[in-house]
């Protein structure tokens, strides 16, 4: 046991180093989006299945915080990490299973229950792909700015996109037939545990040229978000998967014109840092 002695108190012990005062803050956001998913799932059990969307697109923003946060800080510790994959196992693989299940698939006990299920296990088995990778440098993905399939936040984005088309068309009873749900689960759960090569926020960068109309677009996009939100979500989510095969010749092309740049020479270890936080 690690003691400070302080004279005329009683020992205390130290903080653990993955549990440092600055480690505090990207954890907190961590657990903040946790509880933001979980709160989905009660919305979505008293039938609102408006705000169970809203609170796990709100873990999606959170979870985009607390790396960004951690590294920020310097405060980028194998619990963080392990504490992230955990949280988004539920916010983004079980709270999406169960709120799609309680608006639509339960209406297919069976067929409705393996698409959840279905759904939550890969998203699952993706996060801890993504911890067993985490010290590996041997990752051509990654290496060349790419990621290895669909990430849990977008996953979750992409199997509400039928809830997002049935909310903006007036609740249309054809975006919640349960048959093509289920099949849309089952898609989007198979992208999740891909080894398709995906666009990451690195490869997402416009050319000089068209910086000021990719920030105009963004603007609209917000305020758009404000005047019509299920529509441009759906907009959005649509213009996320027809990117995919954007990633994949992007990444072939890659490849092709230089296979040297997917495999990086292994780091000195004193320069290698530790893993940061999912």
């Amino acid at each position: 046991m690690d003691l400070d002695e302080v004279p005329g108190n009683a020992p205390r012990r130290r903080l653990a180093p993955g549990l440092s005062v600055r480690a505090v803050v990207p954890n907190a956001i961590t657990a903040a989006a946790l509880c933001s998913g979980l709160t989905g799932i009660r919305f979505a059990i008293a039938g609102d299945f408006e705000k169970s969307v809203q609170a796990v697109i709100l873990a999606g923003l959170l979870d985009g915080i607390d790396g960004r946060a951690a590294r920020l800080l310097k405060a980028q510790t194998r619990f963080g990490a392990e504490l992230d994959s955990l949280a988004d196992s539920i916010s983004f693989g079980v709270a999406p299973a169960l709120i799609v299940y309680l608006w639509t698939l339960h209406q297919l006990p069976s067929m409705g229950w393996i698409a959840a299920l279905a759904f939550a296990i890969c998203c699952v088995l993706r996060l801890a792909r993504f911890n067993a990778r985490l010290d590996m440098l041997d990752q051509p993905h990654k290496s060349a700015g790419f990621l290895t399939g669909v990430p849990a936040p977008l996953g979750a984005g992409l199997t509400f996109l039928p809830l997002y088309l049935w909310v903006a068309s007036g609740q249309m009873p054809e975006f919640a037939n349960p048959i093509l749900v289920s099949g849309w689960m089952v898609l989007v759960a198979f992208l999740m545990i891909s080894s398709i090569p995906t666009l990451a926020w690195s490869r997402m960068r416009p050319p000089p040229h068209l910086r000021l109309g990719v920030l105009a677009l963004v603007g609209l996009t917000m305020a758009a978000l404000l005047i019509e939100p299920w529509f441009t979500l759906a907009v959005v989510t649509i213009v996320y998967l027809l990117l995919i095969p954007v990633g994949l010749v992007t990444y072939t092309r890659v490849r092709r014109q230089d296979p040297s740049a997917l495999y990086p020479a292994i780091p000195d270890a004193t320069e290698h840092g530790g893993p940061g936080a999912s």
